[in-house]
């Protein structure tokens, strides 16, 4: 490699820090790609993780816009070059790949491609995905003009060595998450105990309060009225105390659908439970970072939760848009607002202060405008990754 510029050394520096930044599975894979990309300066990447169904439990793409992304389908079954990188588990180098006599074709959305590089990512004798580069960009080799351009054995040497390296921050990235997932059930289990504990002593006295309500409801009315009042006390207690716990615990369908569609699917629920009107609208917001995704979910709820049950909206709208590679939420409700002299004892009665620590833990921020009479607007914006 001594006859590669010195700026090579640099960029394959630069592509394993980036990869060892991250924990979550997703975030890894798709630095590595775009580490991949980069480093070897082709025009398409991607990153396959097989199942066991013969399919791909995920794959990572890099140099194809969203839209054509959607518009090429399905992800791809393990066939053709694909099959064969994981079955073989040996690196391909083709100067078109068209011509293999293993080339299936591809949908008419996909873009064409010819060069192409691929190499297995193995932990010891276990392949757990596939790395493809396709379509060499030589137009920065002034010695390449007018030659034929294509992937080098120099190339293969430098994308062995990211492989290599892709194994150890994929494989660490799994023994994270399920790490993860261990402190999830453990946390799961403790909320059970103290969500019987504490609503069942809350249903408890529920029960008999409305007993006692019965009783007196013939020969003392006044006092049975009062007995009521406790009832629907005790009950809007129980309430809060299911609707925190539940707030802790991470969605499952935040990892599976992503936030876009978790938080679409959340709003309609709440659509239908309330007598406001609660709305949602994104526009191109592409993913992010687990931990950013996790924040702005809770502070939706939050602030959902705030205007639903505070500001006697008629209509609370959401919308997560994108703003330069990261996102921006905003909750609007056009009800009874607050005044921003108050916002202290206000921060403590809405959980302002917990959004905006969350919004700060990812290093994102959160602002929040209001006025008697003119609602209340939260907004929260993170970096992206």
């Amino acid at each position: 490699m001594s006859h590669r510029p010195s700026s090579g050394l640099a960029a394959v520096s630069t592509a394993l820090l980036a990869m060892s930044r991250h924990l979550e599975v997703r975030d890894v894979l798709k630095t590595i790609v775009a580490s991949a990309r980069e480093l070897l300066d082709a025009e398409y990447a991607a990153l396959g993780v097989p199942d066991d169904h013969g399919g791909f439990a995920q794959f990572v793409v890099d140099g194809v816009s969203d839209e054509q992304w959607r518009a090429i389908g399905p992800l791809p079954r393990q066939h053709g070059i694909l099959a064969a990188m994981l079955r073989d588990a040996h690196p391909e180098r083709l100067a078109d790949v068209r011509k293999d006599p293993r080339f299936e074709g591809w949908p008419s959305a996909h873009p064409d491609m010819s060069d192409f590089l691929g190499l297995p990512v193995k932990d010891g004798d276990e392949t757990i995905g596939a790395l493809f580069l396709a379509n060499k960009r030589c137009s920065r080799l002034p010695s390449s003009r007018g030659e034929e351009c294509g992937f080098t054995e120099e190339d293969e040497e430098l994308l062995s060595i990211l492989a290599q390296h892709a194994a150890i921050a994929l494989t660490n990235a799994r023994l994270y998450e399920r790490s993860r997932e261990l402190t999830i059930a453990e946390e799961r289990s403790r909320l059970a105990h103290e969500l019987h504990d504490a609503v069942s002593q809350k249903l408890f006295s529920l029960r008999l309060t409305a007993q006692a309500a019965a009783r007196l409801v013939d020969r003392d009315p006044a006092r049975a009225k009062g007995e009521l009042q406790q009832v629907a006390l005790l009950a809007a207690e129980a309430a809060d105390e299911l609707r925190a716990a539940v707030v802790e615990l991470r969605p499952a369908a935040l990892d599976e659908d992503g936030l876009v569609n978790t938080l679409r699917t959340h709003v309609q629920v709440l659509d239908r439970a309330h007598t406001a009107r609660v709305t949602f609208d994104s526009c191109g917001v592409r993913a992010l970072p687990a931990a950013q995704e996790e924040a702005l979910l809770r502070v939706a709820q939050e602030a959902l939760h705030n205007a639903l049950r505070h500001s006697d909206a008629e209509l609370v709208a959401v919308s997560l848009a994108r703003r330069g590679q990261g996102a921006v939420l905003s909750v609007t409700d056009d009800g009874k607002g607050f005044e921003p002299g108050t916002v202290r004892r206000a921060g403590r009665h809405l959980g302002l202060v917990s959004m905006g620590d969350r919004a700060g833990g990812v290093g994102g921020t959160l602002t929040v405008e209001s006025a008697p009479g003119k609602g209340t607007t939260v907004e929260m914006e993170v970096p992206g990754g």
